[in-house]
């Protein structure tokens, strides 16, 4: 295990979860649920198999597609994503 890229790649998510729709969804359904644990464990497992798709997937897209090309498409994508959103399209 290369520690220096699990550290890193802890660190990254962590700060990026912290307040988004996911967490806040996830507030949401705990504050609502007489089962906290069993929103606890589904939304874990779902972050998990999240986590998993983007890991094969990326894997994959690293070794067919320059990173730089990634990155910029990713970033194509969330201004995309960001406009809808403000717009009222999505």
């Amino acid at each position: 295990m290369d520690w220096k890229i699990f550290f890193t790649s802890f660190v990254t998510i962590f700060l990026a979860e912290l307040g988004d729709k996911t967490q806040l969804a996830t507030l949401c359904f705990a504050a609502k649920s007489p089962r906290p644990m069993s929103v606890f464990i589904g939304s874990g497992l779902a972050l998990l198999l999240s986590a998993a798709l983007a890991v094969v997937l990326g894997s994959f897209l690293g070794k067919a597609i320059p990173v730089n090309i990634i990155s910029k498409l990713a970033g194509g994508v969330f201004i995309v994503m960001g406009v809808l959103l403000i717009i009222g399209k999505l």
